[in-house]
């Protein structure tokens, strides 16, 4: 949806909603994102909105307004990223060298990564957990 312009966001109990200029609304289902999921109701409001999506930092979430009107289909990363939440997308973003949102929309399957840059998001996320697992506290 290129031109699209949000002019309203909102939140239920539920969901996150937008509504565009031209009269269309979607909305994002919290279950769906498991930092929202389990967010407080304080946490959920909590949150800044650009051009692009919506962005609560203290949860590390972002969604892409193009996003609300995709077809939801699971991707690695989403799978990936909904099974383990304490990875920090963030994070891994600047270990990468990418932005943050491009990274978001790596995730939720807005954007297809290459099958590079894939193999990399993959490969920073095990040598993280390699880090993780040297650790030794004396």
């Amino acid at each position: 949806m290129q031109d699209m312009t949000v002019d309203k966001v909102w939140l239920t109990d539920t969901a996150v909603w937008i509504h565009t200029t031209d009269g269309k609304e979607a909305c994002e289902k919290f279950a769906d994102y498991q930092r929202l999921k389990f967010a407080t109701p304080e946490q959920r409001t909590n949150f800044t909105v650009d051009k692009f999506g919506i962005r609560w930092e203290e949860l590390d979430e972002d969604l892409s307004f193009e996003g609300f009107f995709h077809e939801k289909k699971s991707s690695p990363l989403y799978d990936l990223f909904t099974a383990h939440p304490e990875l920090n997308a963030a994070a891994i973003a600047r270990r990468l060298g990418i932005s943050q949102s491009l990274f978001a929309q790596y995730v939720s399957g807005t954007k297809k990564p290459s099958k590079q840059r894939l193999s990399d998001i993959v490969e920073t996320i095990r040598m993280i957990g390699r880090e993780l697992s040297e650790i030794s506290i004396a």
